[in-house]
């Protein structure tokens, strides 16, 4: 396996928060899990465009870090959604899992789809019809990886927080179906949805209100994670139309 300084500096993070028991290592040591597993994928060629899967997983990792120096230092760029989720990390008496909620939902529904524009903005208009479609495929391929990555984070990271773990997995289900197959994919099928949108608007007001929107979109997401706890993650995971549909979320 080949050295990943990201991993280094991910670690860095995690280690300190143990040590004061600063729950934001819960979704840190998740995201740096399912980093890792990403890595060695790119490594192991699962990948279409392997290449521009690791630019991807490197630049996505770069606007945690950036929201992270602007939330702790008070400069620079830092949405609302992560502002509230790190305020949010420090209530002790919240579970576990929704402390990891608070860090999947601002970096999948704000992060990714302004990483996504970053990403794709400037070659999308001239990508073949065929490289598209790969380029979607290797966006899907990252759901499967994560799937391969929850029962680790279950064991080695959720289960030393909460001993209780077990007992919640059976009132979920197990963790990887709704956390894989609903959270994550639904999500993050939105995101690409968002992002497409915003890729293809050249106009630079409205292109700067779409990216104030996936603030605003996550916002309302953590509101319901927050409001739901452990329990209501099921829920969570639906995609927007059908968060809709239940009336849990406007229009």
């Amino acid at each position: 396996m080949i050295h990943h300084s990201l991993i280094e500096r991910m670690h860095a993070h995690i280690d300190e928060w143990e040590a004061t028991g600063d729950r934001r290592a819960i979704f840190l040591a998740c995201y740096a899990l399912m980093t890792r597993n990403m890595l060695d994928g790119i490594e192991a060629e699962r990948f279409d465009d392997n290449a521009w899967v690791y630019t991807l997983v490197h630049q996505f990792a770069e606007y945690y870090f950036i929201a992270l120096e602007g939330y702790e230092h008070g400069t620079g760029w830092l949405p609302d959604v992560w502002r509230q989720a790190h305020d949010l990390a420090r209530t002790p008496h919240m579970a576990p899992l929704v402390h990891l909620l608070l860090g999947v939902n601002a970096h999948i529904n704000c992060d990714l789809t302004l990483v996504l524009d970053d990403m794709l903005r400037d070659e999308w208009h001239d990508l073949a019809p065929s490289l598209r479609d790969s380029r979607l495929t290797d966006y899907l391929m990252v759901n499967t990886i994560i799937g391969e990555t929850i029962d680790v984070v279950q064991d080695t990271v959720l289960e030393r927080y909460s001993p209780a773990m077990n007992i919640v997995d059976v009132a979920l289900g197990p963790l990887d179906e709704w956390c894989t197959s609903r959270l994550i994919r639904n999500w993050r099928r939105d995101v690409w949805d968002q992002a497409m949108v915003l890729v293809q608007t050249r106009e630079s007001q409205m292109r700067e209100e779409l990216r104030r929107q996936a603030d605003r979109q996550a916002l309302k997401r953590m509101q319901l994670v927050v409001a739901g706890g452990a329990l209501g993650a099921r829920a969570f995971g639906l995609s927007q139309r059908w968060l809709r549909r239940l009336g849990m979320i406007a229009d």
